[in-house]
């Protein structure tokens, strides 16, 4: 009697493993790094234009940092 009940739980996880498979490879690589270490160049960019010229002046280095992190494996 319980080994008919077991057998059909685990006749349903490869199928549920297979659908995550596919998810995960759609999806990045993880980041290699920390999220404080990675793009530093870009980082430095956008932080001084934001500092000398105000958050709204500085779009174009926002979005070229963010793009950045997107391509570090980052998700924002």
């Amino acid at each position: 009697m319980g080994n008919s009940v077991s057998a059909s739980p685990v006749a349903a996880l490869p199928a549920a493993t297979t659908t995550s498979n596919t998810a995960s490879e759609a999806k990045p690589d993880k980041p290699k790094c920390k999220a404080c270490c990675a793009c530093p160049e870009t980082k430095r960019a956008r932080d001084a234009c934001i500092m000398e010229r105000g958050e709204e002046n500085c779009g174009d280095l926002i979005e070229k940092h963010k793009q950045c992190m997107r391509d570090m494996g980052f998700n924002i």
